[in-house]
């Protein structure tokens, strides 16, 4: 077992990472081209999740530099209470112990993820697609310079090699203590570490999110929000799926047609309801089952809707539990919405885009969890640890 590094060595560690990926820099880019010209999918947004640019460089040092400003998350009293018998009981938050993030193309995830699952003083046990391989292994290269240059361990962060049938034989029977485990990726691999992890699993972030253009929307507001959420970063779990326009909505046709020609300038498939189809650029809705659907791509589906009540039961029915927007300027209206629609985040009049553990004030994030238990949302540093109980006596017996 490692014992845990002090808070000193943890943040060296990371700012000679930062310092590495700067220096390497180039390094990283060429290999992550040949991950690139490897990729032989016709995904986009997973190309768009593989590619490492100056600015993904620029990213993971900035995460790194951040995560080591920041306080110990381990060792922080939550509660503490003094015995009539005269003992002293505290609980402080405690490190997981071993934590496995499972991950597609994102070779950023290789630094961010588990640079916060180091800080919170985690062992890191890293399983990346095969299509980011040599970006992810040359990045674990720099991860074991900078243990070493602090004369840690480089046990603290491995890499995993394994194909899939390797990885379920490992979820299923861990060849090593395993605390945890936090998958990022799509639906499939979610359901393949759940179907067969035998520890606990955090799931993250299927995002399917929707957003409500109420009667007394602020129609300005509404298009600039729509067209961010949907076409800044298709491949985000933030990203839009679905909007919902309220039938009573004044100058409703001309927003639609608004909004049909702006989405069409980022070339988005729009999809509609029976209410959408007659507006020129816009296909039919072949199913109720789009409506559960998180597209990861340049597609939308729009519908018309009777009023908030309708809005929140759809959403709570079909959206994947990430995020969901209301845009109006009746503060009792949107807090109706906010309050009862059961996703991570609720916004109004803002983009869902800023469910995002650096935007939301928490200065990165390991995933964004759809669960309830343990935490809720972007998981942050302060997240990423359990509790422990400590009791100190002189004697005392019951």
């Amino acid at each position: 077992m490692n014992t845990l590094l002090n808070i000193e060595t943890r943040n060296a560690v990371l700012l000679k990472m930062a310092e590495l990926l700067d220096k390497e820099r180039d390094a990283i880019m060429k290999i992550n081209k040949g991950d690139l010209e490897a990729y032989d999918g016709d995904d986009i947004s997973m190309y768009d999740r593989l590619k490492v640019d100056d600015s993904k460089v620029d990213e993971m040092i900035k995460s790194a530099t951040h995560l080591a400003s920041q306080e110990d998350p381990v060792g922080v009293e939550r509660f503490s209470f003094k015995h009539e018998n005269g003992m002293q009981v505290y609980n402080k938050t405690a490190s997981f112990g071993t934590i496995l993030i499972i991950y597609e193309s994102r070779p950023d995830v290789t630094v961010e993820a588990a640079g916060i699952a180091f800080k919170s003083g985690n062992k890191i046990l890293l399983k990346g697609g095969k299509e980011s391989l040599k970006s992810n292994l040359k990045i674990v290269e720099l991860w074991h310079q900078a243990l070493k240059s602090q004369g840690a361990s480089t046990d603290w962060v491995e890499y995993l090699q394994y194909n899939r049938t390797e990885t379920q034989a490992f979820l299923e029977k861990p060849t090593q203590k395993l605390d945890l485990i936090v998958p990022r990726g799509g639906e499939r691999l979610i359901a393949f570490v759940k179907e067969h992890a035998n520890c606990p699993v955090i799931i993250s972030g299927r995002g399917n999110n929707f957003l409500y253009v109420h009667k007394e929307a602020d129609l300005d507001i509404a298009l600039k929000v729509i067209i961010n959420a949907k076409t800044a970063k298709i491949s985000g779990c933030n990203a839009l799926d679905k909007v919902l326009i309220d039938e009573n909505l004044p100058n409703k046709e001309a927003f639609i047609k608004t909004l049909i020609s702006k989405l069409k300038e980022f070339n988005v498939q729009i999809l509609g309801d029976e209410a959408l189809v007659k507006f020129e650029g816009v296909e039919a809705i072949e199913s109720y089952a789009i409506w559960y659907k998180e597209f990861l791509d340049y597609k939308i589906a729009i519908a018309e809707i009777e009023s908030n009540e309708a809005t929140i039961a759809m959403i709570n029915k079909y959206s994947g539990g990430h995020s969901a927007s209301i845009i109006t300027t009746n503060n009792a209206v949107a807090e109706t919405f906010m309050e009862n629609v059961d996703t991570a985040a609720v916004y109004h009049n803002a983009s869902t885009r800023f469910t995002d553990g650096s935007q939301m004030g928490l200065g990165g994030e390991l995933a964004i969890s759809t669960d309830k238990l343990h935490q809720r949302g972007p998981i942050g540093l302060q997240h990423l640890v359990t509790n422990k109980w400590y009791v100190h006596g002189n004697g005392q017996i019951r």
